[in-house]
């Protein structure tokens, strides 16, 4: 039971007169009270990121600048071939050696990113915008629009993913900008389920069932009470997402079916180094793009887990 010292720092000395169980609601109180001042509202959630996330972050900047200013870096042309360097170790003159063309590996590495933040950005925002919002729209209307569209994402999804893409882009081509779409097309039925679940949770919410009891507009809960909170989760995805799709690209350029040789990309690089017996004479032309691919794909991995445990929007704090 709360003394009179506790009792004087609450507002509980009113419940008192009116309170069925004398001395409970002030108890309440107190307890709230202590429980409020131990573990504020604005520190959940608030953990620190951390060593790994800012080191994974500013592996990401690198990767992204570089590749943004390759054409301003005192860099070779990365399909010159200089003859006289054939199969070169790590020097001076080429800090990551060279290739079986001569071709220096840093300036490679450095272009070829161009390929996989490109394709893994723009990729990600296609599902995202058209995936996003019929699952925004689905999952928020519900009925015929969404028993449909849910069949047909369950449809696409039972398909074997890497068969179609392989097939897809041996018929329609594999240029940049085809790849693209064709992998921002495929990411839209996990994007409109994440998002689709997402909303389905947040439209069952006090805020949102209070925002229709006032009668606002469908438009207005989806993007004014809806939306702000989806928002974190599927950036988060997208992330995570991203870095499945550079695989995805890796892989269809190391079959040969990604941008066309000799455009410049972690994957054709990979390709190249394990063709001809390359991995027994120099090691380098496989070894570079992979560690770099490894490193990106980590990093991605590692900021898109610490953004959903720091962004994580809990029932309490709703």
């Amino acid at each position: 039971m709360a003394d009179d010292r506790e009792l004087a720092d609450t507002n509980a000395a009113s419940a008192l007169l009116t309170d069925r169980f004398p001395g409970q609601a002030a108890t309440d109180e107190v307890v709230v009270a202590a429980q409020s001042h131990g573990v504020p509202d604005d520190a959940i959630g608030k953990a620190p990121f951390g060593f790994l996330f800012w080191f994974a972050l500013t592996w990401v900047a690198i990767v992204l600048l570089s590749a943004l200013l390759a054409n301003f870096l005192p860099l070779p042309n990365p399909n010159y071939q200089d003859y006289n360097a054939i199969n070169q170790a790590p020097s001076i003159h080429h800090l990551l050696g060279t290739d079986d063309l001569g071709r220096d590996l840093l300036s490679r590495l450095i272009f070829g990113a161009r390929v996989s933040l490109f394709v893994g950005f723009f990729a990600v925002i296609i599902g995202l915008i058209i995936g996003g919002t019929l699952g925004l729209v689905s999952g928020y209307k519900g009925g015929a629009l969404d028993i449909s569209l849910n069949a047909g994402s369950f449809i696409i999804l039972a398909f074997p993913a890497i068969v179609a893409l392989i097939a897809i882009t041996a018929f329609w081509g594999h240029s940049l900008l085809k790849i693209t779409i064709i992998l921002g097309v495929a990411t839209i039925p996990l994007k409109f389920r994440v998002i689709r679940a997402s909303t389905m949770s947040f439209g069952q919410r006090d805020f949102v069932v209070a925002a229709k009891t006032m009668g606002s507009r469908t438009s207005r809960i989806l993007f004014k009470e809806i939306l702000p909170n989806v928002v974190p989760i599927a950036l988060t995805f997208s992330l995570i997402s991203m870095a499945g799709i550079i695989v995805v690209e890796g892989t269809l350029a190391f079959l040969g079916l990604s941008v066309p040789l000799p455009t410049s990309s972690w994957g054709n690089m990979i390709a190249q180094g394990s063709a001809n017996g390359n991995l027994g004479t120099n090691p380098y032309i496989m070894l570079w793009p992979a560690f770099a691919m490894f490193l990106l794909l980590w990093a991605i991995n590692l900021i898109g887990d610490r953004l959903r445990k720091r962004f994580d929007i809990r029932e309490g704090v709703l």
